[in-house]
């Protein structure tokens, strides 16, 4: 029997790699529909999403609409497809949850209290509290633009404070066990020496290959950001490369060849990480902070720094060259003590 075709349905995976399905049609009231597609459960939702009552034309524009109204209504909008499509799926992942118990709450009626115990109600993960309030944000001014309400009600509420510093650097130590474990040859040592010499994302490591490498040099243009940087190929990742066979185009692949997606990335280098007795907490992404912290304490600039990740904004990497800074000061200054004690202690 030949497989049935679902128009208006798109898909995605999620951070967990799994794969969710929506009904999306121009002037209709979204839907998610259960997996696996084409599944009973699946034909039942799409068949009920495909016979729902369609929005009025115009009516976003004229009347009081709804949290899923405006949120189908945002995906169309210019403001959304010029993101990155790594940006989109952010996005999506956030705000398709959101409806299950929002969406069929009036536009107009929301306020900054409202937007508090939605957070509240989530403060036992700060983190995805503060996302959601940015989503949020992101469509109520989107609804201003409209006209659909004359103010943004985020404004005012404060996000969680943060508990961490995000992603866990490397540390020099940690760098070495890891080098220590996988030997040069293994696909994970490739791995950790392109992320920590280039300094790239995990999307974009999952993109480069033998096509990127002009001369001495990895050429990239970043999916996240649109940003073109070209890393010149330190010691260390040359050498790796050099046992690399040139028989497929990207330097990551699994173990059958295949190209890996930047979560399938991630959950294998984990599993990496703890093969060599290391921290959970360390990262692919904390290699690039470990790239930025390295650059910092040998004295680059952060424009210098940014030249290499690809950062748009400087505030994060000001941020190392600050720390780098200071323990360049705190050396100094424990030097110029030692000098005057004659490095044997004050009497």
């Amino acid at each position: 029997m030949p497989r049935r075709d679902f128009p208006y349905v798109q898909r995605f995976t999620d951070r967990h790699g799994v794969m969710r399905f929506y009904f999306r049609r121009r002037g209709y009231v979204p839907a998610t529909l259960p997996g696996p597609y084409g599944s009973t459960a699946f034909i039942a939702a799409y068949e009920a999403a495909r016979q729902g009552k369609p929005l009025a034309i115009g009516a976003a524009r004229s009347l009081p609409g709804t949290m899923s109204a405006l949120i189908a209504a945002y995906y169309e909008a210019p403001a959304f497809r010029s993101l990155s499509p790594s940006t989109q799926r952010v996005y999506k992942n956030i705000l398709e949850r959101f409806p299950e118990a929002n969406g069929a709450k009036s536009i107009h009626r929301l306020e900054a209290r409202h937007v508090r115990k939605i957070m509240n109600d989530r403060q036992a993960t700060p983190d995805a509290a503060n996302r959601l309030r940015t989503m949020i944000s992101i469509l109520m001014d989107f609804a201003v633009s409209l006209g659909l309400r004359p103010d943004n009600p985020t404004v005012g509420v404060k996000p969680f404070r943060r508990k961490s510093e995000g992603f866990t650097t490397w540390s020099e130590a940690d760098l070495e066990a890891f080098r220590a474990h996988w030997p040069l040859g293994s696909r994970e040592r490739l791995a950790f020496e392109l992320a920590l010499g280039t300094a790239q994302r995990r999307g974009d490591l999952c993109r480069i290959g033998w096509p990127h490498v002009v001369g001495d040099t990895i050429h990239v243009r970043q999916n996240k950001t649109g940003a073109r940087v070209a890393i010149p190929i330190l010691p260390e990742l040359r050498e790796a490369l050099a046992r690399k066979p040139r028989e497929h185009l990207t330097f990551i692949n699994k173990s059958d060849g295949t190209g890996m997606t930047a979560p399938s990335l991630g959950n294998w280098f984990r599993e990496a990480v703890r093969a060599a007795g290391l921290p959970d907490a360390l990262s692919l992404h904390g290699l690039r902070k470990a790239t930025a912290r390295r650059l910092a304490e040998v004295g680059c600039t952060p424009h210098e720094i940014a030249a290499i990740t690809g950062h748009r904004s400087l505030s994060e990497i000001e941020r190392y060259t600050r720390e780098a800074e200071k323990a360049r000061m705190a050396r100094s200054a424990v030097a110029k003590l030692a000098h005057r004690t004659g490095g044997k202690g004050e009497a």
